[in-house]
């Protein structure tokens, strides 16, 4: 169990022993008035106790009063999250205006990850850090004068070289990238924070999650945890990874808000979030491996569990919670799903392999790592997701990723066999691992040339192409 501190998002009390809150992002152009208050409200309405916006620049940041003002004349006293990256100017104008703003310490005041290498010497580093805390005090100081709340929000795709060079680009790294911001907003004796640590990958988050919770229980920080598994993706897939990593730190007594990251309208997140923390929080504290028998056969430890659900949305939610810290623990190997309602037994063996695959124990299929739409995104990411996964779908063992925009676009690539990224108003750069091989392509293009691109490996063979190594 981790109990965090009480915290207020505005007139929202978030960590301690009040309910897990649920959020989502608006996918709408934030300087676009009407239409993001029209999508927060249907956000709101669905049930999300915060609403986050991305905010790319100045003119977006000053926009969320005008959004706030709606809302607030419409009725709505919803919370308000400016994401924000790269521009400290734009996280300082933000933390005026909304309750709360996310900034990412992978790019706040380090450069863009270029994957190289940055070997520093300790006086180096330390000079870094220094550099850091000379950035972070202007937003510092307007936060504690508004009232303001910040998310240091770590991604595992937009972790800086400084980190990735001395920590690689693994849970430690993400962990410790955090406890650096911590630390220098609590020398400044600042604690409205709220931590978070994003991969598509579920067992990256929970990895470098427990860390956190770990090193802060160290060092005397107990602050409330933002849980999500990032570019999770949309249909069955999005859910079962989002509630087996949710839900395994949930069951454990960790996360005070969480946010299901799905390739679909946002209001589509609510629901499901809120399916995962009622189930995980039916057992939280008490081991999930108790609820079902781990049965022994061949020296393969199987996890047998069995239900009456006729909803295959619940059905995946359900068995990704009840097996998450079973599987992600490694305490079995095997997954025997038996359902009594009136789904079919294809669906079924679907959510079975789905979960194992999302548990990194049998690939099955490709994987499809996809971002939620945001305000960043400047092509249709529903339709490319969808054309990309019907041109690859014959194929298997590939993990393939279809990202809106650079934020976490190139850093995903890293962790990714093949990329579809973002890159402009109907462009598209196409990634092998961490290689932009073809930039700034026709989006009608794009899908064609990625097949084209990954039949030229294929013939060259499965060993050359080390496919799946990504997963």
């Amino acid at each position: 169990m981790y109990l965090s501190n009480e915290i207020n998002i505005g007139s929202l009390p978030l960590g301690g022993n009040n309910p897990v809150r649920v959020q989502s992002m608006t996918n709408t152009d934030t300087l676009d008035t009407r239409s993001s208050v029209a999508q927060c409200i249907r956000i709101i309405e669905a049930g999300a106790d915060m609403v986050r916006l991305a905010t790319r620049g100045i003119k977006e940041a000053e926009n969320l009063a005008n959004i706030r003002k709606e809302l607030r004349k419409a009725g709505f006293d919803t919370p308000l999250i400016a994401d924000v990256h790269f521009n400290p100017k734009v996280a300082e104008v933000a933390a005026r205006l909304v309750e709360k703003v996310r900034i990412n310490p992978g790019n706040y005041s380090d450069k863009r990850a270029s994957f190289s290498k940055v070997d520093l010497t300790e006086k180096e580093y330390s000079a870094e850090l220094e550099k850091i805390h000379e950035r972070l005090l202007p937003l510092i100081r307007v936060a504690a004068e508004n009232g303001t709340s910040i998310r240091i929000g770590v991604n595992h795709g937009s972790l800086s070289d400084r980190i990735m060079t001395r920590y690689g680009n693994t849970p430690k790294g993400m962990a410790l990238s955090a406890m650096e911001f911590i630390r220098i907003f609590d020398a400044e004796n600042f604690g409205n924070l709220v931590l978070s640590m994003k991969s598509s990958n579920s067992l990256i988050m929970i990895g470098a999650t427990r860390l956190l919770v770990d090193m802060m229980k160290q060092e005397g920080f107990s602050f409330p945890l933002h849980l999500g598994v990032t570019e999770a993706g949309e249909g069955e897939d999005g859910r079962i990874r989002s509630a087996l990593g949710i839900g395994a730190l949930l069951a454990g007594g960790i996360g005070d808000t969480i946010r299901v990251s799905l390739s679909e309208p946002p209001e589509n997140e609510i629901p499901v979030a809120m399916s995962i923390v009622k189930h995980a929080l039916l057992y939280k504290g008490s081991p999930v491996d108790k609820r079902a028998m781990v049965h022994l056969k061949d020296g393969v430890s199987r996890l047998r569990l069995s239900y009456s659900e006729d909803d295959p949305e619940q059905l995946a939610i359900r068995a990704s919670v009840d097996s998450s810290v079973v599987l992600t623990g490694g305490e079995a190997k095997d997954l025997i799903i038996e359902n009594d309602g009136c789904i079919s037994k294809e669906i079924v063996r679907s959510v079975t392999e789905g979960i194992l695959q999302a548990a990194r124990i049998r690939i099955s299929r490709n994987d499809y790592i996809s971002c939620p739409t945001c305000g960043r995104t400047d092509f249709d990411l529903l339709d490319a997701v969808a054309r990309v996964k019907k041109a690859t779908s014959h194929l298997k063992g590939l993990k393939i990723a279809i990202m809106g925009c650079v934020v976490n676009g190139p850093g995903e690539m890293a962790d990714a066999d093949y990329g579809y990224v973002g890159a402009g108003k109907g462009l598209v750069h196409l990634y092998k691992g961490k290689e932009a091989v073809m930039k700034n392509l026709p989006e009608k293009e794009a899908v064609t040339k990625l097949l084209e691109i990954i039949n030229k490996d294929l013939n060259v063979g499965a060993k050359d192409l080390n496919v799946g190594a990504g997963l």
